[in-house]
């Protein structure tokens, strides 16, 4: 709708500029909304006020004027001039209707993806596998598979990169303890995070256990075969113990999507080299470094990105610059995505920078950093144990699952244990997803499970139940929700606030995709459910009047529920038949 109310309002301009009464040149961009008071129309554009100036007229004036030049269109019922000069548009409720036909007959529900599909590659989740992965890796797993499952399914084509941390200096240390205990490496690092704090301990407290994991680094470095053989079997297992949570929470990522910092080890002095030859390097410090003119601190002298050590050794920055060229060149990718903290900001800002300027990436490829902000306890500082010590995921999705089952129990009691479990663990990992997902990835949030597992507001279990009342409707009938035939008619008001509610998704999936934002679509589920609780208790659906209207209103349910279960898997979250 909105781009049938742009090419309309652009004939209109066309037309008062043939007709003079607009000069020659004007190229606005035409702005359209959606209105937040329906008395209002709509959709709302304020381009008579743009153009005013230029025109030398009030905007009222002009805004009549271009009324009178919009072409008639089946779709909008009337426009109306509203304020200092807004032009409200209102939809016709039978061309809505017929939208909504379309979307209920098209399997992906009428949703494209506004402009050309791309490849795109999604960097999410990359843990450290020297450690368990804790609460700090929950954010950037699931926002960015969400962000993920709506690209693929407005057509781009994604490639998720899993850049888990397994390599550096810490390994030898890992290394070192597994050759000392080899018996007790396979019990020991079923607990990674015990594993840790016991090397670290030998590490700690003796001098020459210190001096062999440093030589376990060179020899790893270089290429050793047994050094080399203890690192692959750590890898697996710390990975095997990531895909394990990742099956928990529903994400879609496997080994395959594992892209690791080692990966890149075989091209960092191509990097260092380039950039010399490029004559981006300077020496600082004996360090190698870029420096670029638009970053300074905050007393104006140039930061530097700082590419090789002293001593040779390689950074963060220089892994990250050999993976925008990898993904440039071998993966072909028209953009990506890097979901990170938001306190990397500047590292990513000069790591772009950088391979741009290097002629890594072409100028058309799009690098976004898509920064998230941290999840807080109660006292609002980050998520800690009592003790003050790191949350392990699994012990996190543990506790949900757990305080799920006994809220679905005391209010179900007559289930039988398995149903309550697999009700249990649908609503736990969804509750904990759906609290972070529904927060603007930037901002800080507060963890806190009685809010999440709610059954009001916007939470998880709301939209779930939701979606369970659509399909008990069904469930009554013995139908499916492609089982209704019949016209959908729109009268009553809740069955237009509806309607109009199901014809935005489209819109939302390539908000979502363009921004990278996920709560952008929890928003919208939750405004849905609330609607269709509006419309399922003024609408009589299987009482009503007579069969017309109880058809029309089973098609409005139908799409009501389809559109709330796929908004929801795009989310990433499970849907329930009943709870």
């Amino acid at each position: 709708m909105k781009d049938t109310i742009r090419q309309l309002i652009q004939q209109a301009l066309a037309n008062l500029t043939t007709a003079g009464v607009l000069p020659e040149g004007l190229s606005p961009a035409i702005q359209v909304e959606n209105t937040k008071d329906k008395t209002h129309g709509d959709f709302a554009s304020n381009i008579a006020m743009m153009l005013a100036k230029p025109a030398g007229m009030k905007p009222r004036d002009l805004a009549e004027q271009l009324i009178a030049a919009l072409p008639a269109d089946a779709a909008i019922s009337k426009v109306e001039i509203a304020g200092p000069g807004f032009l409200n548009f209102y939809q016709d409720n039978q061309a809505l209707a017929q939208r909504l036909e379309v979307a209920l007959a098209d399997a992906a529900l009428n949703v494209r993806k506004v402009g050309p599909t791309q490849r795109v590659v999604v960097d999410l989740s990359a843990p450290n596998l020297a450690k368990e992965m804790h609460v700090g890796h929950l954010r950037s797993t699931i926002i960015g598979d969400g962000v993920a499952r709506v690209l693929e399914f407005l057509g781009d084509e994604v490639i998720r990169q899993n850049h888990v941390g397994d390599w550096g200096t810490q390994f030898g240390m890992l290394l070192a303890y597994m050759q000392e205990n080899p018996a007790a490496a396979d019990s020991e690092l079923s607990d990674l995070e015990n594993f840790y704090r016991a090397a670290k301990k030998r590490f700690d407290e003796s001098p020459e256990f210190a001096e062999r994991a440093r030589e376990l680094v060179v020899q790893l470095q270089a290429g050793d075969a047994e050094c080399l053989r203890l690192w692959t079997r750590f890898n697996d297992i710390s990975l095997s113990h990531c895909q394990a949570l990742y099956d928990r929470l529903g994400v879609k990522l496997s080994m395959a999507d594992v892209k690791g910092e080692s990966a890149y080890n075989d091209d960092l002095a191509n990097v260092v080299a380039d950039l010399k030859a490029k004559g981006l390097l300077s020496e600082s410090d004996g360090a190698q470094c870029v420096f670029m003119d638009e970053f300074k601190n905050a007393e104006g002298n140039p930061l530097p990105l700082i590419v090789q050590k002293a001593g040779g050794g390689y950074l963060y920055a220089t892994t990250d610059l050999a993976a925008t060229r990898y993904r440039a060149n071998v993966l072909k990718a028209d953009r990506a995505l890097y979901f990170v903290d938001q306190r990397q900001a500047l590292h990513f800002q000069m790591v772009f920078s950088a391979a741009r300027l290097a002629g890594f990436v072409p100028a058309s490829m799009q690098l976004e950093h898509m920064g998230f902000g941290t999840m807080n306890g109660a006292d609002g500082r980050p998520f800690k144990t009592r003790d003050g010590g790191t949350v392990k995921l699994v012990d996190l999705i543990n506790e949900a699952e757990e305080r799920a089952y006994s809220l679905v129990k005391s209010k179900n009691p007559e289930l039988d244990e398995a149903e309550l479990r697999q009700i249990a663990n649908a609503v736990g990992v969804s509750a904990v997803k759906y609290a972070d997902l529904s927060k603007h990835r930037a901002s800080d949030y507060s963890f806190n499970f009685e809010l999440m597992l709610s059954f009001e507001g916007n939470t998880a279990p709301y939209l779930l139940y939701a979606y369970t009342r659509v399909a008990s409707v069904f469930r009554k009938l013995g139908k499916d929700f492609s089982e209704v035939d019949g016209q959908i008619r729109l009268e009553a008001p809740q069955e237009i606030d509806l309607a109009t509610k199901l014809a935005q998704f489209g819109e939302v999936l390539n908000n979502v995709a363009d921004k990278g934002t996920p709560h952008i679509l929890c928003a919208y589920l939750y405004d849905l459910a609330g609607l269709f609780s509006s419309f399922y208790e003024h609408c009589p659906i299987l009482s009503a009047d007579d069969q017309a209207t109880q058809q029309s209103r089973l098609r409005l349910a139908a799409l009501s529920g389809r559109t709330l279960k796929q908004g929801l898997e795009l989310l990433g979250l499970h849907t329930l038949e009943r709870m």
